[in-house]
């Protein structure tokens, strides 16, 4: 009996981003890492275009009990406000829930793009990448 491969079904297909947002911020990112040789900004960009089941979810209770104070934390996904932030810290992400938001804002804290994170340390030197 001769097998054939299997024809392409919606289970096989591609599991890369589809966001334009997400696929712009990628490719700035690989873009800023070639051009400053800067490897943490490449590996952001590999962890962004994973397929979402892989994509990385961090709640703030977990992002504030890995940091120390005055860190930048890097985190290649979505950081969701569950948790209370101990202390001030600077998060750059793809993505914040509104009670992240709320939540780091009023400890003092910065909630960053990750493209102006890259603008103001383009080297991407004393970053903490959090996954």
């Amino acid at each position: 009996m001769r097998r054939f491969p299997a024809k392409r079904t919606p289970s096989m297909r591609d599991h890369r981003p589809t966001n334009p947002e997400m696929l712009n911020t990628i490719s700035y990112l690989k873009r800023a890492g070639r051009q400053h040789q800067a490897p943490l900004w490449l590996t952001v960009a590999s962890f962004l275009g994973k397929s979402r089941r892989t994509r990385i979810v961090l709640n703030l209770g977990q992002v504030s009990r890995l940091a120390k104070p005055g860190d930048v934390i890097v985190v290649p996904g979505k950081v969701l406000g569950s948790g209370i932030p101990k202390e001030k810290l600077t998060i750059a992400a793809f993505k914040f829930s509104p009670r992240a938001l709320v939540k780091i804002e009023k400890a003092g804290g910065r909630c960053i793009p990750l493209f102006r994170l890259i603008e103001e340390n383009p080297q991407g030197t004393n970053v903490r990448l959090l996954r």
